[in-house]
C-alpha cells in the first residue's frame, strides 16, 4: 500500500499550489459576505442562492489570483466583484442594443419594432386568460386563425387566410398541402437563398416536392412554363428575389400570366413575396414593393409574406389566399406544429387593425416612420452627437457628418438605398483598420452596446436607425467617466 499525502498547509487537495495559510484565512467566508449591508440588497431584491453563487464564484477568482502570486483583494472591492458578478447573472441573453447600422429592417437586431398599440396588446395577453380558441358566442372550441383571418381578408381581398411562425414556414406548409409527391415549377432566377441558409431547392424537398426549373438565370418565358408542365406537375410557384436583383438583360413572367397558365391545366398558382409590403410605399416616398392584393388580383391562389418585415409586425408568415387552396393547407398536419402564440397574433392582431385604419401610419408603426425619415431630420440629429463621438474616441479620430446610404434590410427592396446621414470616423493614423476594430469593440462593450458599420477606412454610425429613446442613452455613455 503506498503512502497517503495529505495536502499541506495552504493547499487543497489535489491542487499544487503553494500559497501560505495566511493567503487564504484572509479571504473573507460566504457568511462574512452575505451581511456586508450592499450583498443584503442584493440578497433581497434576487435571493440567497444566486447571491452565494455570485460570492463562490468571486472567491473561487481570488484564490486563483492567490496561487498565482497575487494579493488579497479589500472587501470593498470583493463587495462590488460580487456585484459585478451578480449583475451578469441577472443581465437578459437577449440584450437591448443601440443600432447605428443604418439598416432598418436588421434580422440580426429582431427585425421590424412594434407599434406601441401591439406591444400593449401583448402584455395584455399575457397577464391574465384569452379566447385563443374559444368560441364566446358559441360556447365552444374556436379557432385562432380567426383572431386575424377577418382583418387580411379585408386587407389583401384574399378569400381566406391563415398564419404560421414565418415566411419559410408558410413557404414549406403551402407546399406540402399542395405539391407533396409533385413536380413544382420555378423559375430559375428565382431559386433564391436568404439569410439563414433558407434555400428554395432544399424547402421543396423538405414539402416533399419535387423542383422542376424553367427558363434561365436571366430570363424566362410563358412558353417556357408551358413546355414544363407535364402529368407530374402540382404547382406553379413564383418568388419574390430577396438580397439580389436580375438586372440587364433580363425577361420574367407576370402574376396574370402564370395564374392563367395554371388555371388552364387544372394547377394552382402560389406567390412567395417574402417582405408583403401592405400598402403602397411610394406613399411615403419609398421604392415600389408587390404587394399581397396585386398578386391575387392578378389570379394567384395563394400568396405567403411575413409578417416582421416591411409589414412591420411581429414573426410571422401570412398566407392568404382562395376558400379551396387555405382548406387545403389548413388541414395539413404540420399546420399545427407551425401555429402561432398568442403574444404573436395578440400583436399580430394590434398591427393589422392599425393597418385597416389608414391613419398615421407612419407615426403608429415605427418600422415605416425609419424608413420614411425625412433625411434633414437624421441630419440633424448626427449633427447632434459629433462633439459627444469625438470626445469617446480621442484626438487620433477624425469625425464628422458625411452623407450616405442606408438599407432597407431583410431582402426588402435589395438594390434600393435610403439617403441618410452618419456620424463618420476615421483613423489619422496610416493604418488605421485595427484602431477602428477597436472603437468599434468600445462602443459594443458599453452597458447598451452601440453597432455601427465599418466601411471605405472610417466607422460609420448611421442616425437613420437611432431611436428617438436612445439618443440620450447614448451620449450619456459616450461621457467620459466621472473620477
Amino acid at each position: 500500500m503506498g503512502d497517503l499525502t495529505l495536502p499541506g498547509a495552504g493547499e487543497a487537495s489535489g491542487s499544487t499550489d503553494k500559497a501560505p495559510v495566511a493567503s487564504f484565512s484572509a479571504l473573507p467566508s460566504v457568511d462574512r459576505l452575505l451581511g456586508q449591508p450592499a450583498i443584503a440588497e442584493c440578497v433581497a431584491a434576487h435571493g440567497q442562492a444566486l447571491v452565494k453563487r455570485a460570492i463562490n464564484d468571486e472567491l473561487t477568482a481570488q484564490r486563483e489570483a492567490l496561487r498565482a502570486g497575487g494579493a488579497v483583494a479589500p472587501l470593498p472591492m470583493l463587495v462590488a466583484s460580487v456585484e459585478r458578478r451578480l449583475g451578469a447573472l441577472v443581465a437578459p441573453t437577449l440584450r437591448r442594443v443601440i443600432n447605428l447600422t443604418g439598416t432598418v429592417i436588421h434580422t440580426n437586431l429582431g427585425r421590424a419594432l412594434l407599434a406601441e398599440e401591439a406591444i400593449e396588446e401583448v402584455a395584455r395577453a399575457m397577464r391574465g386568460y384569452a379566447a385563443l380558441e374559444y368560441d364566446i358566442e358559441g360556447g365552444g372550441r374556436g379557432d385562432r386563425d380567426d383572431l386575424v383571418d377577418g382583418l387580411l381578408r379585408e386587407l389583401t381581398g384574399a378569400q381566406a387566410a391563415t398564419v404560421v411562425n414565418n415566411n419559410a414556414a408558410a413557404v414549406l406548409l403551402a407546399l406540402a398541402a399542395l405539391a407533396a409527391k409533385k413536380e413544382v415549377l420555378v423559375s430559375r432566377g428565382e431559386l433564391i437563398e436568404i439569410g439563414g441558409a433558407f434555400r428554395m431547392p432544399d424547402i421543396m424537398r423538405t414539402a416533399g416536392c419535387r423542383l422542376v426549373e424553367v427558363g434561365t438565370t436571366n430570363r424566362t418565358h410563358a412558353h417556357d412554363f408551358e413546355s414544363a408542365i407535364g402529368p407530374r406537375t402540382g404547382l406553379i410557384v413564383k418568388a419574390h428575389t430577396s438580397n439580389y436583383a436580375v438586372q440587364g438583360f433580363t425577361a420574367s413572367v407576370d402574376d396574370a400570366t402564370l395564374a392563367k397558365i395554371a388555371h388552364a391545366h387544372g394547377l394552382p398558382y402560389m406567390v412567395d413575396l417574402g417582405s408583403g409590403a401592405l400598402l403602397d410605399l411610394t406613399r411615403f416616398g419609398l421604392p415600389k414593393e408587390p404587394l399581397p392584393q396585386e398578386s391575387l388580383a392578378a389570379g394567384a391562389d395563394v400568396v405567403t409574406f411575413s409578417g416582421d418585415k416591411l409589414l412591420g409586425g411581429p414573426q410571422a408568415g401570412i398566407v392568404v389566399g382562395t376558400t379551396a387552396a387555405i382548406a387545403r393547407i389548413k388541414s395539413h398536419p404540420l399546420k399545427r406544429a407551425l401555429r402561432l402564440s398568442k403574444m404573436t397574433l395578440a400583436a399580430l392582431e394590434a398591427t393589422l387593425r392599425i393597418y385597416r385604419s389608414g391613419h398615421r401610419l407612419d407615426e403608429r408603426l415605427p418600422t415605416l416612420a425609419l424608413l420614411s425619415r425625412p433625411a434633414s431630420d437624421i441630419r440633424a440629429v448626427a449633427e447632434r452627437l459629433l462633439a459627444a463621438v469625438q470626445a469617446f474616441a480621442g484626438e487620433s479620430f477624425v469625425v464628422h457628418v458625411e452623407p450616405c446610404a442606408s438599407q432597407i434590410g431583410s431582402g426588402a427592396l435589395p438594390v434600393d438605398r435610403l439617403p441618410s446621414f452618419a456620424v463618420h470616423v476615421a483613423s489619422r493614423s496610416r493604418r488605421g483598420g485595427r484602431a477602428l476594430e477597436q472603437l468599434a469593440r468600445r462602443l459594443r462593450a458599453a452597458p447598451v452596446p452601440v453597432l455601427g458599420r465599418i466601411g471605405d477606412d472610417a466607422l460609420w454610425l448611421d442616425c437613420r436607425t437611432l431611436l428617438a429613446q436612445d439618443e440620450a442613452t447614448l451620449v450619456a455613455q459616450l461621457a467620459p467617466a466621472q473620477p
